[in-house]
């Protein structure tokens, strides 16, 4: 092992031999959704793709635990429903914070919490520019088209800006009978709200999907009694 170094994603980094391309196991930066424990999801990776540093780097690795429903709500700064329109990734940063990031820009077809506009873009980190491409593994990929829903907070210091990371995005499409449903950022079909930050393969194949009006209602009423608790506190 070489010197300690400290990089921008808040995880201690110990600097190693050059490598052809470099992997680093990087934590989320909500200490409630990372967790050691051997249940829990694999770790995140991050990819740099020709090497971008002098050095190699190795972090410890985390786990990103998927949040139940109620956590998605209480935790989101905005909510809402969008068609995914432009995609723009840029270097910012200089030495050590030296990265690319992704502007991926929505519009907002329905708000259910916040105050996101007609047009609301997130800042992820990854992206190509120049031939030269970060990745995070297992962080949602975008493009121009996509109807999601999502679960957003700490957008613009966060380096996924979703809550849970992956488990922040659902997918809408159609199903057979041509309603709206959502699939979970592990890919499987949402079934219940009850099936978030469980074993969603098992609840996805147990039932019927939900359907994107059903969700929404859900979090709108969750947003609303959330509200309501605030409101006698103060």
């Amino acid at each position: 092992m070489g010197a300690l170094a400290s990089g921008w994603w808040k995880s201690t980094i110990w600097t190693c031999e050059r490598k052809p391309e470099l992997k680093m196991n990087i934590p989320a930066l909500d200490s409630s959704d990372v967790s050691r424990s051997h249940k829990m999801k694999k770790p995140l990776g991050f990819l740099v793709y020709p090497v971008l540093f002098s050095l190699g780097f190795v972090a410890n690795a985390t786990t990103v635990i998927p949040p139940k429903f109620d956590e998605l709500v209480n935790r989101a700064e905005i909510i809402f429903e969008g068609e995914v329109t432009g995609l723009q990734s840029q270097w910012i940063g200089e030495g050590a914070q030296h990265r690319i990031v992704t502007f991926v820009t929505f519009k907002v077809d329905d708000t259910l919490k916040g105050e996101p506009g007609a047009s609301y873009s997130i800042r992820m980190l990854g992206g190509t520019v120049d031939g030269r491409t970060m990745e995070v593994s297992d962080a949602p990929k975008f493009k121009v088209g996509d109807h999601d829903l999502l679960f957003v907070e700490n957008n613009g210091s966060q380096f996924i800006p979703l809550v849970g990371i992956q488990h922040g995005r659902f997918r809408v499409q159609k199903d057979q009978a041509g309603r709206d449903t959502l699939i979970t950022g592990d890919g499987q079909p949402l079934a219940d709200i009850n099936q978030l930050g469980g074993n969603e393969e098992t609840m996805a194949s147990s039932k019927a999907s939900l359907s994107l009006n059903d969700f929404k209602s859900a979090i709108r009423s969750h947003v609303q009694q959330q509200a309501q608790a605030k409101a006698k506190i103060q």
